[in-house]
């Protein structure tokens, strides 16, 4: 046995599954993204977003600047809230393996700015992160996660310097191999207790699963209470190397379908929705579209 590979952060334990599950059903809203580089390397993406029901819009511009000599990466952003950001990020400059992170915020219109400082620390075997809201409490929130030939443990602790308290804690462990991984956490300071898969039978399908008890509802005694666990399987197959289709289903009896296609180089479209199997006959559906231009 032997430290092979780098480990996963700890928000991206059981990712693949998440991703299976989460990503490409672009559900109740219309997405237009557009992403261009400059000749000088600066990244340019804009993102605008429309909400079906309300028909708000919202948007965001980002620019990114790296320098891979020196390890430099600058990222600003600007949303239609107003809301200013700032992210410079130093990689393997300091020592091998250390990124330190400083990132900062403020909305004019209501005079609210935020700051974190943040250094991340990985090597065969190891990977953590710490970081400090200072106008926050101050808060400090650190993960850490080790792994061994495909298995992974790790814990994530958040707490209230200014308070004196821990706000939240949180544990994972997962296995990974090449064609399939499972994940176990305990979040939300122990009260949510959950369990993925992933599993990429072929070159053309991958399937997945998650289940989510929550303590709360399991205790709740509201009348028409929903059901403690929560039950998720969902699919994923290629039809060719421009496109795919999407499914997953959950307990509740909700069905979500997706499909995406690459239209050209660059030029990508998914459409995708959310239906109530048993409300079909009531307009309970979601659907959307996400529209990806990139050049």
């Amino acid at each position: 046995m032997a430290f092979t590979t780098i480990p996963v952060p700890f928000a991206d334990v059981g990712k693949s599954a998440n991703d299976l599950l989460g990503k490409d059903f672009p559900v109740g809203t219309t997405k237009l993204e557009l992403k261009t580089v400059a000749p000088n390397g600066v990244t340019f993406n804009v993102l605008g977003n429309q909400d079906n029901k309300s028909g708000a819009i919202n948007g965001e511009l980002k620019t990114k600047y790296v320098d891979y000599k020196n390890g430099l990466t600058v990222t600003e952003a600007w949303t239609t809230g107003n809301l200013l950001t700032t992210q410079i990020e130093l990689e393997n400059k300091v020592a091998k393996g250390l990124k330190l992170d400083i990132t900062g915020g403020f909305l004019p219109s209501e005079g609210k700015k935020n700051a974190k400082v943040g250094v991340q620390y990985k090597k065969l075997g190891f990977n953590t992160r710490a970081y400090l809201d200072l106008f926050k409490g101050p808060t400090f929130t650190g993960d850490v996660v080790v792994g061994r030939d495909g298995f992974i443990v790790g814990g994530d602790l958040a707490y209230d310097v200014g308070g004196s308290y821990i706000t939240r804690f949180a544990a994972a462990a997962g296995y990974t191999a090449p064609e399939y991984s499972v994940a176990v956490h305990a979040q939300n300071s122990f009260k949510v207790f959950s369990a993925s898969y992933y599993h990429r039978i072929n070159a053309d399908l991958e399937v997945g699963g998650k289940g989510v008890w929550d303590s709360k509802v399991a205790h709740s005694t509201e009348k028409g209470a929903k059901a403690p666990v929560a039950l998720e399987v969902g699919a994923k197959f290629y039809l060719d190397r421009d496109a795919f289709v999407k499914a997953k289903v959950n307990n509740a009896g909700v069905l979500g379908l997706g499909y995406t296609q690459a239209l050209r180089k660059g030029v990508k479209v998914s459409v995708g929705g959310l239906f109530d199997t048993t409300k079909l006959n009531q307009a309970a559906h979601k659907v959307g579209v996400s529209f990806v231009f990139e050049a």
